[in-house]
This record gives C-alpha cells, structure tokens and sequence, in this order.
C-alpha cells in the first residue's frame, strides 16, 4: 500500500484561491504486476497529474463556503477518476482524502473578521433585546406604583371625610343649636393653629408668618372647606370609574 499527498492550488467559484490536499491511497494489483512495471515509469506523477486535473476541474464549480462541506464530494470525484485511469496500468485506489483545505491568509482573516462581527451584532441584538424588557417591566412597574398610590391618597381622603363626619354628627349632638358649618370652621380653625405650631416647633424652619386677621382666618377656612369639598366628588368619581 502507498500513500501520496498532492498539494493543489486552486481557485473556487467566488474567486478565492485556496490550497487543497489530497491523500491517494493506492496499490498494485496482484493479477497486473506486469502493466504496474512496464506501463509506467513514474505511477506518482501519473496520480498527481490526474488529481491536479480533477481537483481543478471540481472546486471552481463550488464557492468557498461550501468547499468545506463538499470535501467528501471532492474527494470520491479524485477517486472515481483514478481508479478509472489507474485501473489499465496495474493499480487499484483504495481510498482518496480531502485531508486540508487552506484559503489564502488575507481570506482566512476577512472570514474571520466576518464571523466576529456577526457574533456581536447578535450580541448586540440580544442585549438590546435585555434592556428592552428591562425597560418594559419597569415602565409596568412604574405605572402600578402611581395607581396603588394614587388609589391609597383617595382611600386616605375618604377617611379624613368620614371622620370628619362623624366628628360634626357627635358636636351636633353634644351641643344643641350648632350646625355643620360652625363645627366645620372649628375643626378647621383648629387645625390651621396646630400646623403653625407643627412649623414653629421646628429647629430648622426657615418660614415667615405675615400678619392676617381674623377676617382671614375666615376667609381660609372657606378655602379649606371648598378644598375638602372637591376632594370628595373627585374621591367619588375615580370610584365610580373603577
């Protein structure tokens, strides 16, 4: 059994040059040793001619990209066509092999560079894809937020407005003669002095108290009361809605 490797330069369909090795493995037939002797003087320049004109007639009929997936194919066309010539001068093929393919350089850095930009470009893709999402739930997440809070400010108003309620029921009681609107401006007028003790109290108030009176005073509590009194129709509606 003798092996050869012939090393065929060679160009693909896309016009890239490559360098393909091919492995023959050949054998003298017992029954032909006399063709084998006197038929040929040199059998390996014989082979090598042959594959030299089969790897170039086959590999610039493929692009670059598939040379390397149509090995196999390159390789039984070296063995079909061997076998057919060699066949008449004693020898017989066993086996043929694709054993390397070798683009110029330049090409095996541009394929290179061209698979690296694919991969960060998916990279890119599948990050962008990340911060996406991340994006998404947070803008969820944001939104839930303002509904729960805003569901609770009017959940607290209401509360106030209950209570307030029953406060004015219970002094209605207590004193006779009173109505909602005398109780109403003493719980008012009552809170108005404690929030300016609350901002008195403070060790690092900077607010300045101007001077008002008690026509003010009265004037406020008609703010305030018309205030609450919003609040609860605007409690009432976003109730009704939801």
């Amino acid at each position: 059994m003798q092996q050869l490797d012939v090393s065929v330069e060679t160009k693909t369909k896309d016009n890239v040059f490559v360098r393909v090795v091919v492995s023959v493995q050949y054998f003298v037939l017992p029954e032909k040793v006399y063709q084998a002797f006197y038929y040929l003087s040199n059998p390996e320049e014989q082979v090598t001619s042959f594959v030299f004109d089969t790897v170039r007639s086959t590999v610039p009929t493929i692009i670059l990209d598939d040379v390397f997936e149509k090995k196999d194919d390159i390789a039984d066309a070296v063995k079909k066509e061997l076998s057919t010539v060699m066949g008449d001068f004693g020898y017989d093929i066993l086996k043929a092999l694709v054993t390397d393919i070798e683009p110029d350089e330049k090409v095996k850095d541009a394929m290179n560079e061209i698979n690296a930009a694919q991969r960060l470009r998916v990279a890119a893709t599948e990050k962008g894809e990340a911060e996406k999402i991340l994006k998404v739930k947070q803008a969820e997440a944001d939104a839930e937020s303002k509904a729960l809070s805003g569901k609770g400010i009017a959940d607290q108003r209401m509360a106030i407005i209950n209570g307030l309620k029953e406060s004015v029921d219970d002094f209605q009681k207590s004193i006779p003669g009173t109505d909602a609107s005398d109780v109403m401006n003493l719980v008012l007028i009552t809170q108005y002095f404690d929030t300016l003790k609350d901002i008195g109290s403070g060790n690092n108030s900077n607010t300045i108290l101007l001077p008002h009176s008690p026509g003010t005073i009265g004037e406020l509590s008609d703010q305030i009361r018309q205030a609450i009194i919003t609040g609860v129709e605007t409690s009432k509606k976003t109730n009704q809605r939801g």
